[in-house]
């Protein structure tokens, strides 16, 4: 698919340096191996050395031993990281002995690593749910400036060259707050732009605010917060193409939307899709994804000031590959 093959050239072309917490995790180790084999990132492996290296042998894994492995129970800089984690969380009473335990934990561990400047991003959800991932990101590298909130976007592929950006369309929030506000989707406006950018490729994100009514079709509370978070994001960020509120086929389809909000510079050639709230957008992909045959690729999470990616448990090594290669993306930008 050329969208991939696009964003591991990309990943390819700088190196960043990505970790991998659940390294003793079978399917994150040959996704490790076959990324540093295509030189997609220096790779940090948080685990049992011994252990590691076991499997790697007996997996048949040749490219491990290039990867920087660190050890979260017998780590020599282990009083160096407590003191930190222990620093950013005073304010919220967190002691030494607590900090020393956390540091034990991988998950907090590569947080940690990243926010001393040692690291740009990382991966984890292969073992760990959503919260464990986010929970040392929030508390560690925190959201980027300007950002209060973590949302989730899926890069949807489809055979359709007319919509969006040549078939693809960057959509969110998939993944992460239920119910937003208007602040909060005027945040994902800008954000999701972002990631449209730095992962798909996209040069000119398109934003368009979705809702069941187009441009005051439909009065309702709900279209009203599309409204004012269009009017947030416009004012916050002047620099985006954006509008809204707009019905999707309004924002995909170039004779709906002249029809529907003619004049409108976004109606009709939207590439980067605002779901109202996470009910719409998390079915909305996945309608897409399962009745129309796009390939959804996601979610990437976004509003972290360094990146921090969450997999499905039931992931594959496939999956945990490209992460890595959109993890360098986002980190690339992020610099």
């Amino acid at each position: 698919m050329d969208i991939l093959k696009s964003i591991v050239t990309r990943a390819q072309s700088r190196t960043m340096r990505i970790v991998l917490p659940e390294a003793e995790e079978e399917r994150t180790l040959r996704a490790a191996d076959r990324a540093i084999a295509d030189h997609l990132a220096d790779i940090v492996l948080i685990g049992n050395p011994e252990t590691i290296r076991r499997q790697a042998s007996q997996w048949g894994l040749t490219h491990i031993d290039q990867a920087t492995l660190i050890d979260p129970e017998n780590n020599p800089r282990a009083e160096e990281y407590a003191i930190l984690l222990a620093d950013l969380r005073k304010k919220k009473g967190m002691t030494i002995e607590q900090a020393r335990e956390l540091v034990k934990n991988p998950l907090y561990l590569g947080c940690l690593i990243i926010k001393n400047g040692e690291a740009d991003g990382q991966i984890s959800g292969a073992l760990s749910t959503t919260g464990d991932t986010l929970r040392p990101a929030l508390q560690i590298i925190k959201c980027s400036p300007g950002i209060t909130c973590v949302s989730g976007a899926m890069l949807l592929i489809t055979d359709q060259p007319q919509y969006g950006d040549q078939g693809v369309v960057v959509m969110s929030d998939v993944a992460v707050t239920p119910m937003p506000t208007a602040d909060q989707l005027a945040q994902f406006a800008y954000c999701t732009a972002d990631t449209a950018r730095a992962v798909a490729g996209i040069q000119e994100p398109k934003i368009a605010m979705l809702s069941f009514s187009t441009k005051g079709s439909a009065k309702h509370e709900v279209v009203d917060k599309v409204a004012e978070a269009t009017r947030i994001a416009r004012e916050t960020w002047p620099e985006l193409q954006i509008d809204g509120e707009l019905q999707a086929d309004a924002a995909l389809v170039p004779s709906v939307g002249e029809k529907k909000a003619p004049g409108s510079p976004i109606a009709g050639h939207a590439n980067v899709l605002i779901a109202p709230c996470l009910e719409v957008g998390n079915i909305g992909y996945k309608l897409v994804q399962r009745l129309g045959g796009a390939t959804a690729i996601g979610p990437i999470l976004q509003g972290i000031a360094r990146p921090v990616n969450d997999l499905s448990r039931g992931c594959s090594v496939d999956d945990i590959y490209y992460m890595v290669a959109i993890t360098a993306c986002q980190a690339q930008a992020a610099q």
